[in-house]
């Protein structure tokens, strides 16, 4: 009953089958140890965060560059504000009592004794930094040389919430925390990568530590798991079409075994049981007809003749 399966048609769908199936297992699995590493990253940088909390300060210079094992840790450096470059960054939400407030950053360059200046965001303020009112209540950087200690964050990119990288932005501000967006604006070289004060004055409110790129749960995350579903779902549906494919074509075969036509040839099945014989009745009741005109049409011929 199925030899079929051994005929160059069959031979084609089975191969599709069995290749198309490991296939789309693999690559479900694939996605679905994707979305683990992102929650196991994701584990991990919330224990390096709470480890980085407890942990003494190291100096800056020991934790650069920024990498996921450094991002979020405590770095102390020693420096002198530079209170004529202090910068607002607009557009910055924070979470409150109530959910999330928009606000902006206060930036301030450190000049560091190494030469370079490092970016410190010392706090955020609600309302609007466009606002003369808002912008008044932001307090002056402490003179002298001072020692400054935050969580070491990257350089922020594109993808960053909260980042305008299109500029248009009035002078004083600045879309993006990295050092590309501030070499245009500071006389003095500045490091790649920035803290954010843990204890800041009043009435500025401390900024917590971003959590590294792609270590969050973030939608690339469930995009895996999404993923992962739709191959095992593709996998499922081509093992339900090759079933189904196979049972119509062995129950067409058996039918034509017992002599049992489709639907669509039923209305050709002449009176002895057979197409053949219902297209040869069909034929001679063809000639029958023709012959009977034509005897007609002679006979019609005789009567006009006599009269």
């Amino acid at each position: 009953m199925y030899r079929f399966l051994l005929t160059p048609r069959w031979w084609g769908i089975n191969v599709f089958a069995v290749l198309a199936i490991p296939f789309c297992i693999f690559m479900g699995s694939w996605q679905l140890s994707r979305f683990d590493a992102r929650v196991a990253s994701h584990h991990q940088q919330e224990n390096r965060t709470a480890d980085a909390k407890a942990a003494a300060p190291r100096p800056l210079q020991s934790l650069l560059p920024v990498d996921q094992v450094t991002s979020g840790r405590q770095a102390s450096a020693r420096g002198r504000f530079d209170a004529t470059h202090q910068l607002l960054v607009p557009g910055r939400a924070l979470q409150g009592k109530n959910g999330d407030q928009q606000g902006f950053y206060v930036l301030t360059l450190l000049r560091t004794d190494g030469g370079k200046a490092l970016p410190v965001v010392r706090g955020w303020l609600p309302g609007d930094a466009n606002a003369t009112a808002d912008a008044a209540k932001v307090p002056a950087p402490p003179t002298g040389e001072v020692t400054v200690v935050g969580a070491l964050q990257a350089s922020e990119n594109e993808g960053t919430a909260g980042v305008r990288a299109g500029g248009g932005l009035p002078k004083g501000q600045l879309g993006m925390i990295s050092a590309a967006s501030l070499v245009n604006i500071v006389p003095y070289g500045v490091y790649d990568a920035w803290i954010t004060l843990t204890d800041p004055p009043a009435p500025l409110r401390a900024v917590p530590p971003a959590a590294v790129e792609g270590t969050g749960l973030d939608m690339k995350a469930f995009q895996n798991l999404g993923y992962t579903g739709e191959w095992f779902v593709f996998a499922g549906f081509v093992l339900f079409m090759w079933f189904r494919l196979v049972r119509r074509e062995a129950e067409a075969a058996k039918d034509a075994a017992l002599g049992i036509l489709p639907e669509e040839l039923e209305g050709a099945v002449g009176p002895e049981g057979s197409v053949g014989a219902a297209a040869e009745e069909g034929a001679s009741g063809a000639g029958a007809t023709g012959e009977g005109a034509t005897g007609e049409g002679a006979t019609g011929t005789e009567v006009t003749a006599s009269r």
